[in-house]
């Protein structure tokens, strides 16, 4: 269906005659009829009759008349949306469920910065899944926690390592202590387990997860005491005890996949970096504006 044969037949359903509708729209008055027998023709329909004189819609061009304003509105309202579209950057991004809901948000908003029509596409996967889809160029930007003797990526800040519990329960009381722990390959883990040996402290693992939320899930519900970063934790709370091990810091990183296709540069990482630290600095000072003016107060 002809666009501009609509808008010569709204131009008559506004104006009430060929003469006024060709004017409004700029064409002849034979334009204009030629159209409206076009459009008749698609629709097998008669749109006018002739009362005397005067040309009117017809009982099927009043119906069409209100169809054919909405058809004409969507047209409209789809060219100007498609124009205003501008080309988006693909971006994949990693990031453990560790930091989801500490550094994930903060990296999120410095990108879309960045890149104001950033097409972002996020991957919660454990740890060394994250490395793998890194490595293996399927992701184009990841957050991990790299290793203590390991110089990769771009700092973003660094976590002490805390045991976590629940105090309304009694876990952390319990002979022996169960503990609830990540996979092997995260520094936590190993800390914990060979911590809790020298100390002569006996010891059983509820679980071993890659999944922060599940340690804390079992965690929350005191089937165990958790051995995780201050980012993890969420709302649990810290266990200070000095029968238990200090567990090490550990710095989160922003590194990049090493491909020609990626969007992110080096400098863009380093960037992103040094404005996340600027930022967690700023935000600390402020806390401690704060807690010093209640103080005084």
């Amino acid at each position: 269906m002809d666009i501009d044969a609509l808008r010569s037949f709204l131009a008559f359903v506004e104006t009430g005659s060929f003469t006024r509708a060709a004017k409004q729209v700029n064409r002849t008055q034979s334009a204009i009829s030629m159209q409206m027998k076009k459009l008749e023709q698609d629709l097998n329909k008669s749109l006018f009759q002739k009362q005397g004189r005067l040309l009117n819609l017809s009982y099927d061009g009043q119906i069409f008349a209100r169809y054919a304003k909405q058809l004409l509105q969507l047209h409209d309202e789809t060219l100007a949306q498609m124009n205003a579209v501008k080309p988006s950057t693909l971006l994949r991004l990693g990031c453990p469920d560790d930091y989801a809901e500490s550094v994930l948000p903060k990296v999120v908003q410095l990108l879309h910065q960045q890149w104001p029509n950033l097409d972002l596409q996020i991957t919660c996967t454990p740890s060394n899944r994250v490395k793998i889809m890194i490595d293996s160029g399927h992701l184009d930007l990841a957050i991990i926690t790299r290793s203590s003797d390991s110089e990769e990526g771009y700092l973003l800040e660094s976590t002490q390592g805390v045991w976590v519990y629940n105090p309304k329960c009694d876990a952390h009381n319990k002979q022996p202590l169960p503990i609830a722990i990540f996979q092997r390959d995260c520094r936590f883990h190993q800390a914990a387990i060979e911590g809790l040996h020298k100390l002569n402290r006996e010891f059983t693992i509820i679980a071993c997860s890659g999944s922060a939320s599940a340690q804390r899930g079992i965690v929350r519900n005191g089937f165990a005491i958790g051995a995780m970063s201050v980012l993890s934790k969420g709302s649990l709370s810290v266990l200070s005890d000095k029968s238990l091990p200090i567990l090490p810091i550990a710095d989160v990183v922003l590194v990049r996949a090493n491909n020609q296709q990626n969007p992110v540069s080096d400098i863009f990482c380093a960037n992103i970096a040094k404005c996340y630290t600027s930022n967690t600095h700023n935000a600390i000072q402020d806390n401690i504006t704060d807690v010093s003016f209640r103080v005084d107060m």
